[in-house]
């Protein structure tokens, strides 16, 4: 058994409002101690592919995305594959649980944020964890929110930077008893629920200057849809 120090929900610049490169990612997250990082862009793999060169024994790479449902984000871990956009929630989740990956909601309840809690809870139940703890909350009552209802589906409870840039890899932190120090063994140990999750918060102006940021981008795309 080994214990591993990992951050489950990460972007880099492949997401479109992601701002490091995969060598930027992976050097912060070296220097913060961390043992294994899930890399999670917005419907792509492109960088989780990239960052699987750097894996080895000093950090294990756990691929993954961050798929936009009809409900909201839905994170799949283990994969390099990408799913469909718009989909339901639950069919996100049934066509990755058949590819035997691993299915984390995050931020169920982050209003603004893409939540599916808020629209589809069946999605909840159906998912193998749910993210309690996101370091990108404005007020904290979405994040207990999240752990009452993981509590009571019976759900292991993770947490995620949910970093945009470098400089906040970490902030989400997993502490995993896995067998073995892989990929593998470590989605099977969240699973199991042998984990302990906390999370550093974002600090407020960072989070409000991303976010005002991507709705100045959803703007601009509405405008030029005309």
């Amino acid at each position: 058994m080994v214990r591993i120090k990992c951050d489950l929900h990460i972007h880099t610049s492949a997401s479109a409002d992601g701002h490091c490169t995969v060598k930027e990612i992976i050097s912060k997250a070296k220097e913060a101690g961390f043992d294994a990082i899930a890399i999670t862009d917005h419907d792509t793999t492109k960088s989780a592919k990239e960052a699987l060169a750097f894996s080895d024994e000093s950090l294990v790479i756990i691929p993954g995305v961050e798929v936009s449902t009809k409900q909201g984000h839905v994170l799949v871990l283990g994969t390099t594959d990408e799913f469909p956009m718009n989909e339901d929630a639950e069919t996100t989740i049934a066509k990755a649980k058949e590819k035997g990956c691993l299915v984390i909601i995050p931020h169920p309840f982050h209003r603004f944020r893409h939540a599916v809690g808020l629209k589809n809870m069946n999605a909840l139940k159906l998912a193998d964890a749910i993210e309690a703890y996101n370091s990108r909350y404005y007020i904290s009552s979405s994040n207990r929110k999240a752990a009452r209802v993981a509590k009571k589906f019976g759900k292991p409870i993770t947490a995620g930077s949910d970093a945009h840039s470098c400089r906040f890899v970490g902030y989400g932190i997993n502490l995993i008893d896995a067998e073995e120090r892989t990929a593998d063994s470590i989605l099977k140990a969240v699973k199991e629920g042998k984990i302990e999750s906390r999370c550093i918060k974002t600090p407020s102006r960072t989070y409000t200057g991303q976010s005002f940021g991507n709705v100045m981008r959803k703007i601009k795309r509405r405008i030029r849809r005309r």
